[in-house]
């Protein structure tokens, strides 16, 4: 009667761990108010780490968009202008201190910031942790919990962090340079896509199997 009641707890803790894996994954919508909530008063952060990131992109493509005036005109075999390269020289080098000023700042701003509230989400799941009762921790394994208070939270990072910030950057990148592309060249560039395109399709397809395995071992990683 001991050891079944010794390992009553375990089974309890194996059968609540099935359960978290077979419950679905909830919903943005259900998801939204709580996004907001953490979102809404960090507005101003936000948009100042998002016009940061805005003028570190157009920074950055300045040296490609360079290379044209500095290959056919500059050094051109045919007609060379010398005196536009210290003009290209000087566009480039300010260009890249732009965007090393604004990468530092950025790392400054929304950086320190999603790690101070990683820290205070942390705080406030630890508490709600300790105050919960000691049926839960016999229904629960310590893994779970350790990973619930110090892994979970880290997807805060991109919500407040930086990685909000860089998905709507690299966004307008992407846009940026396919309408130029779109403007020297739409077939090639529509050729290049649809090539690109079918990668991505193939190797979602290949790797969708891989998913569940995946998840099978994390899950076990944190008994």
């Amino acid at each position: 009667m001991g050891m079944r009641a010794e390992r009553s707890p375990r089974g309890q803790g194996g059968r609540a761990g099935q359960a978290d894996a077979g419950k679905p994954k909830p919903k943005l919508t259900r998801l939204w108010p709580e996004i907001r909530s953490l979102i809404a008063p960090r507005k101003g952060l936000i948009f100042g780490g998002l016009c940061l990131m805005i003028v570190n992109r157009l920074a950055g493509l300045v040296l490609p968009y360079s290379s044209k005036p500095l290959l056919d005109g500059a050094l051109s075999p045919q007609h060379p202008h010398p005196e536009l390269l210290p003009r290209i020289i000087a566009l480039v080098f300010t260009a890249m201190v732009l965007q090393a000023i604004t990468s530092f700042s950025l790392t400054q701003l929304l950086s320190k910031a999603g790690q101070r509230l990683i820290a205070e989400m942390r705080r406030h799941v630890q508490r709600h942790v300790g105050l919960l009762s000691v049926a839960y921790y016999d229904e629960n394994r310590t893994g779970t919990l350790v990973a619930r208070i110090m892994t979970d939270v880290e997807g805060v990072r991109n919500l407040v962090g930086t990685g909000l910030v860089e998905f709507l950057g690299s966004s307008l990148t992407a846009v940026l340079t396919f309408f130029y592309l779109m403007y020297l060249s739409p077939k090639v560039t529509l050729t290049v896509f649809s090539v690109m395109a079918s990668l991505f399709s193939f190797c979602n397809t290949v790797s969708k199997p891989f998913v569940p395995s995946s998840e099978s071992v994390e899950r076990s990683t944190r008994r």
